[in-house]
């Protein structure tokens, strides 16, 4: 069965995870520089099947574009010209990267740890994904 992944999509990192088979738990895949991106999925995708992107859509809560608001778009055309079969829905991502900061804070990490940006943003890209999927259940 195909999988979903979901893209916590930066300017410098993009956080990734992706769900189990059946889509019921959402699993941090990696952290990798945007630069690399195209090129990460590329071979992932050669490896397991994916059947859907999700990726988290920056929004002021006035709902008005952020200044990553464009980078995203940008990527999503560039996305979708280099896989044009595969659906990309955005996701609000609002406050993503706060609840993904308190979540690793409660894991009892080491203040070292907590502050590492990268698994920031796998956690900010799990907790996309395992929303997503609950709301889509």
């Amino acid at each position: 069965m195909a999988r979903i992944l979901a893209l916590d999509y930066g300017k410098k990192r993009t956080g990734i995870a992706v769900t189990d088979p059946l889509k019921i738990i959402a699993t941090g895949l990696a952290t990798v520089d945007t630069s690399e991106l195209i090129g990460y999925l590329k071979k992932y995708m050669a490896q397991e099947p994916v059947e859907q992107i999700i990726i988290g859509y920056p929004l002021n809560f006035d709902d008005s574009p952020t200044n990553a608001t464009p980078l995203v778009d940008k990527f999503i055309g560039k996305f979708q010209h280099v896989f044009p079969n595969l659906p990309v829905e955005k996701i609000d991502e609002r406050l993503t990267s706060k609840m993904a900061s308190a979540a690793i804070s409660q894991m009892g990490l080491r203040k070292k740890a907590r502050e590492q940006k990268e698994l920031i943003d796998t956690v900010a890209a799990v907790i996309m994904l395992q929303e997503y999927l609950e709301s889509h259940a």
